[in-house]
This record gives structure tokens, sequence and C-alpha cells, in this order.
């Protein structure tokens, strides 16, 4: 799809203001050069999708956008899933660096560049927040911070991501917390919200409990809360939020790829959020898999837009 009718589609989805050229309408960086920040917003539409789908997500940092285009001029009202606004006291600099630069062909160059700009925003003593893209961001996000932590991954999703390869790609979306599970800064995986069936085999599982992996899965978070999630995370840890929008139930996120009934809900993914920040801290998040294309009346890209806004909302009180 070439980038003018990409766009024209979303405009049909999300409304005639697709230009937002910021999340909420906060400072924008252009050149992560000169970040001074403490969190930095970046959108990385694509890494390495498997050929047969395509960089289908490509679209999703402009819906996420779009989609908390019109609350701008409120920035500074009362959220009532924060307890007051979203910067809080307006002592955490935010800003929004835009979206990387993607090649379709060259999903080598596109990793190289997540990885680079990540460096440059952790170097610059800033929480990165990476809305996605496809499914494999997390792998270039996860190895950018090669010689940091240890750290603890949170990942919430339908899916587990353990397989060593699929279609023949070793770097893709089935693969994330495998690959995770391989890089020495990574000391502790938690995954929440799996259900129904998704690339993961037997033996897949089997290797992930070997390696340690904690689950926590859609039908016990419904059972008995998101509590033993947290008690899972170590007081004072380094938390790396690793989001797929497939989580959430397909009734307030429809628009991925493959939706399954018995998702989590908003407000079980807003308090995993707010109860890491309470408890722990976090150093990283990335939100992935949102397909507007797929998207009814915005509903998961607004999903997707309120829980980027509870992690700024987060990162600004959790000191």
């Amino acid at each position: 799809m070439s980038k003018d009718k990409s766009k024209k589609s979303i405009d049909m989805l999300y409304g005639s203001n697709l230009g937002a050229k910021s999340f909420m309408g906060l400072p924008r960086c252009k050149n992560l050069k000169k970040l001074d920040a403490d969190v930095a917003i970046i959108g990385a539409p694509c890494a390495s999708p498997y050929k047969s789908v395509g960089p289908y997500c490509k679209t999703a940092p402009a819906a996420i956008r779009q989609a908390m285009a019109s609350y701008a001029g409120a920035i500074d009202h009362m959220d009532f899933d924060l307890g007051g606004p979203l910067l809080g006291d307006g002592s955490t600099r935010v800003v929004d660096c835009g979206d990387l630069k993607y090649d379709v062909k060259d999903a080598k160059a596109n990793r190289k560049r997540i990885r680079r700009a990540i460096k440059r925003i952790v170097k610059k003593g800033a929480v990165p927040i990476v809305m996605g893209g496809d499914d494999s961001i997390p792998i270039p996000v996860f190895q950018a911070l090669k010689g940091r932590g240890p750290f603890t991954i949170l990942q919430i999703d339908a899916h587990i991501d353990w397989r060593d390869e699929s279609e023949g790609e070793r770097l893709g979306l089935s693969s994330t917390m495998r690959r995770a599970s391989e890089m020495p800064h990574i000391k502790q995986i938690i995954q929440t919200g799996q259900r129904a069936v998704g690339s993961a085999r037997p033996g897949d599982y089997r290797d992930a409990v070997d390696w340690g992996v904690e689950f926590f899965v859609a039908r016990d978070v419904h059972a008995y809360g998101i509590g033993p999630v947290l008690d899972a995370i170590p007081r004072g840890a380094d938390v790396l939020i690793s989001l797929d929008v497939d989580a959430f139930d397909p009734s307030i996120a429809p628009g991925v790829l493959a939706r399954a009934p018995g998702g989590l809900t908003y407000m079980q993914v807003s308090d995993l959020i707010h109860g890491v920040a309470d408890k722990a801290r976090i150093a990283g998040f990335n939100i992935i898999e949102l397909v507007p294309e797929l998207d009814i009346e915005g509903q998961a890209a607004m999903t997707s837009a309120r829980t980027v806004s509870n992690v700024i909302g987060a990162l600004c009180r959790q000191g």
C-alpha cells in the first residue's frame, strides 16, 4: 500500500486530522542528539515482519497519536484514570520524537535504526515509550539495552512468542520472548494475558517454563486478579513492559490480526502498569500489533492511546 493510500485509509477511520504531530500535543524532538527529556515517545512502524503479512502495522503510530489528537487542549485537565493531569505536577519532561524510517525490503536496517534510537534515548537519561509497529519491534528494543540492567520483562500478550523461528525468520513476530531470554541483561520474564491458540507448540511452552518464565494466563487473571502478577515482580526492579494489543479483549481492541475472546480489560492492563510503577521502576515500554485497517470505529487505537497515556502518567509519578 502506498503512503498516500495508507494515510487515506487511516484518515477515514480516525478523522481528517491524521497529521497529529505529537501525542496529545506534547513537545516534539526532531533530533535525538539534542534530546532533553525524562520520557521520550518514538514510533517504530516496522522491524522484521514475515513475508506473509508484510509491514501490517506501519500506520499504528499515526493512529495512536490521532486517537488522542482532540485531547491536546485538555492535557492539563483532570484525568480520572491517573488521579490528576497527565503530566502530574509538570516536573517530568515528556517529548514525542516522531517515527523512525523503515525499509520494507531491509529488516536488518530497520532493526539497526531502532537499536540506535533506543540507545540514544537511554544514554540521554530518558525512558523510551515505543509505539509500534509489528510484533518483532521488542527484539531490537531489548538488544539496545545491552550492558544495562538487569531487567525484568513483563510481557502482556495473547501469545507467548517463544518460537525459535517461523517462516525462516528468527527475529520475527513469534520469537520476541525467546530472543529476549538469550540476552544476558534479561534476568526475569513474566508473561500474562495468554489465551486461545497461537504459533506456540507444546515444546515452545516447555522451553519457556524451563527457562524460568512465570505465566499468568488470561483465565487466571480473570479468576484471581492482577495481584499474583505484581507479586512476581521484585520490588525495586527495572521493568520493561511489552504490550501486544491483542492482549486486550477484542470487544475493546478489535484492530489486531488474531482476535480471541477472553482478553484482558483496559483497567486490568492499566492497573498492571500502575502497579509496576508503584513497586518497581518502568525502565521502558513498547506497544505493538495495532492494525488500524482492521479496527472498528477506532476502538483499538483509542484503547492503545489511553494505555500510552497511563504509561506516561505512571512515569510522571514514579519518581
